[in-house]
């Protein structure tokens, strides 16, 4: 026996330990009663992670073995000289992934995460899963996030790293098409955030304004315009920049959807005010994302705006843990500016660099990029190439779910099918759309029909 390791078994806070055990155990992948074996009950297992019983040092070295840990991993503090290397290491990959340099941050949460899950060095683990998960979106593999970050939220815990990865997830999802859980995931967790006290925190006013972006995309303006009041509100109460900024971004959204641009741009505008004296570089390139939307959407179109806007968003997104997403929806906008400008080589080209930046996982953008791609080409007289690009399009399109901008997407197709002779796809897209709006052929119609036939 280990005379410094048995001291520090009887020595050690229980609420600590049980809190070291609880996360170790649920990295091997075990229950409560598969790691309680026959040695003890399984609610004595929950009183041990609880803090409410210590057990002895046998049990716990035998508990260890099973959990594939070591007893130096629960009972030493994660100061100790290989905790200080990890966090050192998590450090370091933490830098890259800011710097835009994610495969670099997603090596080394992986080689992190390879020995935590044996040694977890108290929240370490934590620590560099979420890493992991935001390296993976970062580099476009949303489905591989979304598995990460839905085990990281499974166990609530009073901490602002459960709140992002749950930004995080509802994100992830939004961008793969997945509205209905990208809203789930905030609605499920506002009554435990009350509970566990972590309301007012700047993330999880974010969390409310991310909810609100999905109901925008859902066509659902009027609840996602009540979530940004209420961000707005708790923002400005807890006089968070970060916070008021995100809430205003979104309304901003809203308010352009709704066709009332002046009110978005001078929303989008207070948003950009406080971002600038922060240090969240994505957001702030995203916003500028937004901002250059608005000014391509303007009457007349503000093209050359909206390249400058995008130039500098471009610089704030190479720095920054922006994503693949990110970078190819803002290609996909220059590249519609610079069809505005008549520029169609520049445009072809971030059009082609937008489609191999998408991961294949977010639908909705391929088909977008599809649909410029198409009518670049017919713009050049290449009409089966055009035919080619808008049926890639609609392909893509019928998988994802009906939605607002499914609607807008799928009635653009519609009359560009029918420009380039695809009559018959051309009725199939426009039913498409008007279904993605919730329109539905009459009752009274099909009684005509039937009675007809």
């Amino acid at each position: 026996m280990d005379a410094h390791l048995a001291e520090l078994s009887r020595t050690i806070d229980a609420s600590e330990l049980g809190r070291r055990i609880r996360n170790a155990r649920i990295a091997a992948g075990l229950t409560q009663a598969e790691l309680a074996a026959d040695d003890v009950t399984p609610a004595y297992v929950s009183r041990i992670e609880d803090g409410q019983r210590r057990p002895e040092f046998g049990l716990l070295n035998r508990m260890a073995g099973r959990m594939s840990s070591t007893l130096e991993a629960l009972l030493q503090d994660p100061t100790t000289e290989r905790g200080l290397e990890l966090q050192l290491a998590l450090d370091y990959a933490e830098l890259s992934l800011r710097s835009g340099e994610p495969a670099d941050a997603l090596a080394g949460a992986d080689a992190a995460c390879a020995e935590l899950t044996k040694n977890p060095y108290g929240d370490l683990l934590r620590r560099a899963r979420l890493l992991r998960a935001s390296a993976l979106e970062a580099t476009g593999d949303l489905s591989g996030a979304i598995i990460e970050l839905e085990d990281l939220v499974a166990a609530p815990t009073p901490s602002v790293d459960w709140v992002r990865a749950l930004i995080a997830l509802s994100r992830c999802y939004r961008d793969t098409g997945e509205l209905a859980s990208a809203i789930s995931v905030g609605e499920r967790a506002t009554a435990t955030i009350e509970d566990l006290e972590l309301a007012g925190l700047t993330e999880s006013i974010q969390l409310t304004v991310t909810v609100a972006g999905a109901y925008m995309m859902r066509g659902d303006l009027e609840q996602a315009m009540r979530l940004c009041l209420r961000a707005i509100t708790a923002a400005e109460a807890a006089d968070s920049p970060l916070a008021k900024a995100s809430a205003y971004w979104n309304a901003s959204s809203i308010e352009s959807r709704r066709g009332e641009r002046v009110r978005a741009l001078e929303l989008a505008r207070k948003a950009l005010t406080y971002f600038e004296i922060g240090d969240d570089a994505r957001n702030l390139a995203r916003l500028r994302g937004h901002v250059a939307d608005m000014q391509l959407d303007s009457d007349p179109p503000d093209a050359l705006g909206a390249i400058e806007t995008l130039t500098q968003a471009a610089r704030e997104l190479d720095s920054s843990p922006g994503s693949t997403v990110d970078r190819a929806s803002q290609l996909q906008t220059r590249a519609k500016a610079f069809l505005i400008l008549g520029q169609i080589d520049e445009a072809a080209a971030d059009v082609r660099a937008s489609l191999e930046l998408a991961p294949e996982s977010a639908a909705f953008l391929r088909a977008c990029g599809h649909s410029l791609e198409g009518q670049l080409a017919m713009d050049a007289g290449n009409t089966s190439e055009a035919r080619a690009a808008f049926l890639t399009a609609v392909h893509l399109l019928s998988g994802i779910g009906a939605d607002r901008e499914a609607a807008q997407l799928w009635f653009e197709l519609a009359g560009l099918l029918r420009d380039v002779g695809e009559s018959e796809a051309a009725m199939d897209a426009f039913q498409r759309a008007a279904a993605s709006t919730g329109l539905q052929t009459s009752s009274l119609r099909h009684r005509v029909v039937r009675a007809r036939s």
